[in-house]
């Protein structure tokens, strides 16, 4: 495994539990600054927003620039902002310390990924882009405890201090061990566009916007279950309140288990990896809203539920990144639609609960979304067959 690719796993790790940790410390930071509950929660629905605007606005502005210097000043401010919500000494210092460091999430992912492909084998693509994520998925597995943890015995501001020395050692290893030219030739082998312009050209492709959707409805499926989930395990299969972490554990797991069987498998075959996946969430969501009374099925379907989630993340990016021709604006527009997808999707299992469906309605929602996505992914595959089908002749011709 390169060196460059451990170092963006570490600043994935870095960028995920950023993301994950305020939860746990969100009634220490409200009962600090002397703000609600409600105001508090900004910290969380105002990040998420940051890096819907920043995957796409940051990766604009530095189009034409090396992209390891990007990720450079990417991971740069991260630490500033981490930095600034470690010190934030009043509410709205804390939020703009949230937001600087929100920005760099979308580009990190969207430009790492390139980056990350770059280092291996074409053969290799989608599982060097699952170890880049895997700092994500062990992140969502740790970042809430971790918070917890960490805020109970020296404070929330300790937490921040902690995610910053990590993103300082990410610093240093993607200055280290990535290669000065690292992503800079896509997949095609032929020029990357750099240039604003060029990259709003890789739009013009059918399979990228394709991508996107599948992207959006995939996510948006899943997280319109999981933004209600504990509610499923307490109103309906009869959990407590403090069997909720280790169980969203079981679910981060499976995130973890996932990214990197996806990753292999998209490597094999992507598309049909990437249909059976999101079938297979389908299916998850559909099931346990079903057997959601019973907590020995709860358990083993939560889990299912974030390894059919996150297992066509790194095809879908590689997908998208492909057919943009090496676009680092598509790459982070895949991130972007991740987000706009868990909005839409945590909105749509809310108005089901609103509506009076109980707790098991996100489910069946969410499997609803995520069978569109299927569709979506289907109608794309079977359109790309004829590309494939050539270059696979004009191989064996060479």
């Amino acid at each position: 495994m390169p060196s460059g690719l451990v170092a963006l796993a570490v600043g994935g790790f870095g960028i995920g539990l950023t993301e994950f940790l305020i939860a746990g410390l969100l009634p220490q930071v409200a009962a600090s600054f002397a703000v609600s509950e409600a105001a508090a929660g900004r910290l969380i629905s105002g990040y998420a927003l940051s890096v819907a605007v920043g995957a796409i606005a940051l990766t604009a502005a530095t189009a034409r620039l090396p992209r390891k210097h990007v990720l450079v000043g990417l991971v740069v401010l991260f630490v500033l902002g981490n930095l600034l919500s470690a010190i934030a000494p009043s509410y709205p210092v804390m939020l703009l310390g949230r937001i600087v460091a929100a920005l760099c999430h979308g580009s990190f992912f969207g430009i790492g990924s390139l980056v990350a492909r770059s280092l291996v084998v074409p053969e290799r693509a989608s599982r060097a882009v699952a170890v880049m994520f895997a700092g994500l998925t062990v992140a969502n597995v740790l970042g809430v405890p971790f918070g917890a943890l960490v805020g109970e015995r020296w404070g929330w501001r300790a937490a921040f201090w902690a995610v910053t020395v990590i993103g300082l050692l990410a610093l240093a290893g993607i200055i280290a061990f990535v290669p000065r030219r690292a992503g800079e030739t896509p997949p095609t082998e032929s020029a990357a566009p750099t240039g604003l312009r060029a990259q709003l050209g890789a739009f013009r492709s059918g399979q990228v916007w394709l991508t996107l959707v599948a992207t959006a409805l995939g996510y948006g499926g899943m997280f319109g279950a999981f933004s209600y989930i504990a509610y499923t395990f307490t109103e309906v299969g009869g959990f407590s309140s403090a069997d909720v972490a280790w169980l969203l554990m079981v679910y981060g797991v499976g995130l973890v288990v996932g990214n990197l069987i996806g990753g292999r498998a998209a490597d094999h075959d992507r598309d049909r990896a990437l249909v059976l996946a999101l079938t297979g969430l389908t299916v998850t969501l559909a099931v346990f809203g079903l057997l959601a009374t019973s907590a020995t099925a709860s358990v083993v379907l939560v889990f299912l539920m974030g390894v059919f989630g996150f297992a066509g993340v790194p095809g879908m990016i590689t997908r998208v990144t492909d057919y943009a021709h090496g676009a680092a604006l598509a790459a982070s527009a895949n991130v972007s639609a991740s987000n706009i997808g868990n909005a839409l999707g945590a909105w749509a299992g809310g108005l089901a609960i609103t509506a009076g469906l109980g707790y098991t309605a996100p489910l069946y929602v969410g499997a609803g979304i995520v069978l569109i996505s299927v569709l979506v992914m289907t109608v794309a595959a079977h359109r790309a067959r004829p590309a494939a089908r050539q270059d696979r002749e004009s191989a064996v011709r060479r």
